[in-house]
């Protein structure tokens, strides 16, 4: 069986030591970026590799790419296969923060074409939680065969741009109310949203727990925000193309298939101040 979604923690404790499955630890923290190796290094699920925001699953920055720009994909394709990932493989995705972070990975692996991705639905929360083992000792393993075979392409800034006046798009950002509003912003220079944009913040894809809410609650909230739009005709964004990812998976659970997503996000459009801004 194929987990292409969500996983939960006993399915993954039933395979976490099959060879055909490959777990790969994606905590992080925007205001300290070395946390997440820390705590990789300080306890992990048995076997998991550990991929970086910044180094592994982001490019290079220009000052005017955003954030988290997507890297090369036969580079990052290749970081994979140094890490022991083969195509045939089952891959989940886990972090600390709700999927925030492990989302990104499930979005670039789909970009990539390998379907056999799931995020672990709670996180090493809920692994921890349910009594299963954390280790500190790194994996042992041989490098693997995967290679890029890019089967979507991201939207771009310059596509948003032309759509503005014509409204095909329908930009959906995944940060809090307040940062949408342009209050208190403190990771980009600049505040607010880009126009016609509607907000819907990531964690609402949660529940108190901090697992996904079911694909019926999801479908009802999200139609409640998009209405009778065709998926199709989506963009996720959130500050850097991180979080949108986690919109994005929310969709898919729901059954609300073919979003995409704008990558830059708000630190990209926001850099050129040629681009229009809102802030209602």
């Amino acid at each position: 069986m194929s987990h292409t979604t969500l996983i939960s923690v006993i399915s993954l404790a039933a395979h976490v030591s099959d060879p055909h499955w490959i777990v790969f630890d994606c905590r992080h923290n925007l205001a300290d970026p070395d946390a997440g190796y820390r705590a990789y290094q300080a306890g992990h699920i048995p076997g998991a590799r550990f991929l970086h925001l910044d180094r592994d699953l982001s490019g290079p920055k220009t000052g005017m790419n955003g954030r988290h720009p997507l890297p090369d994909p036969a580079r990052f394709a290749a970081r994979l296969a140094e890490l022991g990932m083969n195509r045939s493989m089952q891959v989940v995705a886990y972090d600390d923060a709700g999927g925030a972070f492990a989302a990104r990975l499930w979005w670039m692996l789909k970009w990539l074409g390998h379907e056999r991705v799931a995020l672990l639905d709670g996180g090493l929360p809920q692994w921890t939680g349910e009594g299963h083992p954390v280790t500190h000792a790194l994996p042992v393993f041989k490098p693997g065969d995967f290679s890029a075979a890019p089967v979507m392409t991201e939207v771009t800034a310059d596509e948003l741009s032309r759509d503005l006046p014509h409204g095909r798009w329908l930009i959906v950002d995944a940060r809090t109310p307040e940062r949408f509003q342009g209050v208190g912003e403190t990771l980009d220079p600049v505040g607010g949203h880009i126009p016609g944009a509607l907000n819907r913040f990531f964690r609402e894809n949660l529940d108190g727990e901090g697992r996904f809410k079911s694909p019926e609650e999801l479908r009802r909230a999200i139609h409640a925000l998009i209405g009778d739009r065709d998926p199709a005709t989506v963009v996720h964004q959130c500050g850097s193309g991180v979080t949108a990812c986690h919109n994005l998976l929310a969709m898919e659970l729901a059954g609300l298939r073919g979003s995409k997503l704008y990558a830059g996000s708000w630190s990209e459009w926001c850099a050129d101040p040629g681009r229009p801004r809102a802030r209602d």
